[in-house]
């Protein structure tokens, strides 16, 4: 039997002139477009009691209501497809990704992700939309990412992002030598030439990344990552914009920079690194039900691992 659905929540007025379905995708960020979209044509999302069309702007203020019923989603298969879980229990599951794990299907990944993965483990999350991904880490990120495995558990973790109560920390190692930790505090948006990319832009939305060194090396740092919000690419975006990009990050690393006098094991291994050096180790939220605090960690892939034993050897070699 399919679950019903309601939501009744008043539109911001800082969404004052979107259109409905941007508005809907920005206030219900669990549910797709595509689903959201169809829900307004079918009358089931209104604007305070009364249907709209997707094109239409709203003002901020009133209320968007959702009231159907959620139908299991077909189009997505289950595989078998191994899962490291750190935390599971009825309501809730987090999982330590994988470097190469896509995590949600599309055009180019139609098959092979973590969604599929997750239909395989936990078939109810058929239900569930997005079969419970509350929110993303890049294909070549590691690390600890939340799945809900119900509709209530979802929802509450979904208004945790919102409100900016979930803590999340990442590991970054990044080109150049840094002399203390800071934060970045610039919005985030698309790259106005290449939709592919992020960019730091006047146009996006407000993003905050707070970092620490952890590691000083001769032409690199191992830096603590603290997301206060959770756009696309955020940490890469952000260490790129003051001129520390991530090793190995293809997009927005540069060209690779070998440092002075580095060994030729150094050298291999930082031309060699398959990705951007990026782990989410430590997650930090509130059960979505017993609301008692959880806290996850997971330590760093061998990967970067190694390639930190790599730059421990080229400092000490120096002196």
């Amino acid at each position: 039997m399919a679950d019903i659905l309601k939501r009744d929540e008043r539109i911001p007025e800082h969404l004052a002139g979107r259109r409905l379905d941007q508005t809907a995708a920005e206030m219900f960020p669990e549910f797709s477009r595509e689903r959201l979209k169809g829900w307004i044509q079918q009358g089931e999302l209104t604007i305070n009691g009364q249907p709209a069309r997707p094109k239409d702007k709203v003002i901020g203020g009133e209320r968007l209501a959702l009231d159907t019923q959620l139908q299991e989603e077909t189009r997505w298969e289950a595989q078998e497809i191994p899962l490291s879980i750190v935390f599971e229990d009825d309501d809730v599951m987090v999982i330590d990704k994988p470097a190469g794990l896509v995590v949600h299907p599309a055009a180019g990944n139609p098959d092979g992700t973590l969604l599929n993965a997750l239909l395989h483990h936990h078939a109810p999350l058929a239900a569930v939309p997005r079969a419970g991904i509350v929110h993303r880490l890049d294909k070549d990120t590691t690390g600890l990412m939340m799945v809900a495995k119900t509709l209530t558990a979802q929802t509450a973790l979904v208004t945790q992002l919102q409100a900016r109560t979930v803590s999340r920390e990442y590991d970054a190692i990044v080109v150049g030598a840094m002399t203390a930790g800071g934060k970045v505090d610039a919005p985030i948006g698309r790259h106005p030439k290449d939709r592919q990319r992020q960019a730091v832009t006047e146009a996006g939305k407000p993003a905050v990344t707070h970092y620490r060194v952890q590691e000083r090396f001769r032409a690199h740092t191992h830096v603590r990552c603290r997301l206060e919000t959770g756009r696309t690419h955020q940490i890469r975006v952000h260490l790129a914009h003051v001129r520390y990009p991530l090793i190995g990050d293809p997009v927005y690393g540069g060209r690779l920079k070998m440092p002075a006098g580095s060994s030729e094991s150094l050298k291999t291994v930082l031309r060699e690194f398959p990705r951007q050096a990026l782990h989410a180790h430590k997650l930090r939220f509130q059960h979505p039900v017993s609301g008692a605090p959880v806290e996850c960690k997971a330590p760093l892939p061998d990967d970067m691992f190694m390639l930190l034993d790599e730059l421990r050897e080229d400092r000490e070699s120096d002196r």
